[in-house]
């Protein structure tokens, strides 16, 4: 601020490590965020065509386009950061509808205040999840909003794929004799995140297992008859199961013996009073298909590091749509979808 005869004016930063409300003006300072921050991670030929949007030619086939919003706390967390988790998460929805992912979008709402080192930190946590999923981030946006506002940064991804011909991934074609598979251990991710919020008071060594699974998909794809690919995010697997239990009009039975939740994700939510199975996944997949395909599609989910761990975990069966459980004691329960928030989100 520059004070003269008692008149005080505003004199614009031009240098500083944290996020200022200038950032989201749209003049020089947006501009050099942009240059200095964005584009260097995200560089690639479409998104220097520097336009309003992008414009790119597709394959031959049909397009799925999804989009998704990201306001995990904290923004850091053990196997990752709110960075890899937006563009896992929209690689993975992209991918659940059978398309190959090829492009997103970045949308970021920043809050003044935030340290502009860690918003580097999770860009280039971004372009890594990016390079490794094999997608480009080709167009996006910024805003900046006052102190409080915002639990430092939030981010919306879009993100659009090409699905080949021949290729039918949908909720509705879950039928009597399918099997379905977890791809990997229920509940890491949620626990994860819930530990390393310092007001909950508890430790774990878990880390998130956060992952694109669009590389599985693909190779499933190509050698077995898949009916249905869901990643069970919010709201855990129960409720996943329980929107594709409505969307076929089937029942799924879980055997609970099955169940792939290691010691420490049962034990952390038994000290919270959570059930593993409402508890947000990031790095798994749930897989129907016809129990006949299930061998090699085992085998193949085992000869990947993110499917090492893949089990069946129910089956398919005509009745009433619900999801209902096979216990350790001999009986059954049915599991409905939560009412509300089961916990603090974590997605």
């Amino acid at each position: 601020m520059v004070q003269e005869n008692n008149i005080v004016c505003g004199v614009p930063f031009t240098e500083s490590d944290r996020v200022l409300m200038g950032h989201g003006g749209g003049g020089k300072l947006t501009h050099r965020l942009i240059g200095e921050v964005f584009y260097p991670a995200f560089d690639n030929p479409l998104l220097r065509q520097n336009h309003d949007g992008c414009v790119f030619s597709v394959e031959k086939g049909r397009i799925a386009f999804t989009t998704d919003s990201f306001v995990v706390s904290p923004l850091f967390f053990p196997g990752g950061d709110i960075g890899n988790l937006a563009v896992n998460g929209t690689v993975n929805d992209l991918a659940c509808c059978g398309a190959r992912p090829l492009y997103l979008t970045a949308g970021f709402i920043l809050e003044e205040g935030l340290l502009i080192s860690d918003l580097k930190r999770i860009v280039a946590s971004m372009k890594a999840a990016a390079d490794r999923a094999g997608v480009s981030i080709v167009a996006g946006d910024t805003k900046v909003v006052e102190r409080g506002k915002c639990d430092g940064v939030f981010i919306n991804t879009s993100g659009v794929g090409t699905v080949a011909d021949g290729v039918w991934i949908a909720p509705e074609r879950a039928v009597e004799g399918d099997v379905v598979i977890c791809s990997g251990p229920i509940g890491v991710h949620g626990i994860t995140i819930l530990s390393a919020r310092e007001s909950l008071g508890f430790e774990t060594s878990l880390k998130s297992d956060t992952a694109s699974l669009n590389g599985l998909t693909t190779v499933l794809l190509q050698s077995v008859d898949v009916h249905v690919f869901r990643d069970p995010t919010r709201g855990g697997v129960v409720t996943t199961l329980n929107e594709i239990a409505s969307t076929a009009s089937i029942e799924i039975i879980l055997d609970e013996a099955s169940l792939p939740i290691p010691e420490s994700v049962r034990s952390a939510a038994d000290l919270l009073g959570l059930d593993p199975l409402f508890i947000a996944n990031e790095g798994i997949m749930l897989i129907i298909l016809p129990e006949k395909d299930a061998p090699e599609a085992l085998r193949i989910l085992h000869s990947r590091p993110e499917g090492k761990e893949a089990v069946i975990i129910g089956r398919v069966e005509k009745g009433s749509p619900m999801v209902r459980m096979k216990t350790l004691f001999g009986g059954s329960r049915i599991l409905n979808m939560p009412a509300g928030e089961q916990l603090p989100r974590i997605c």
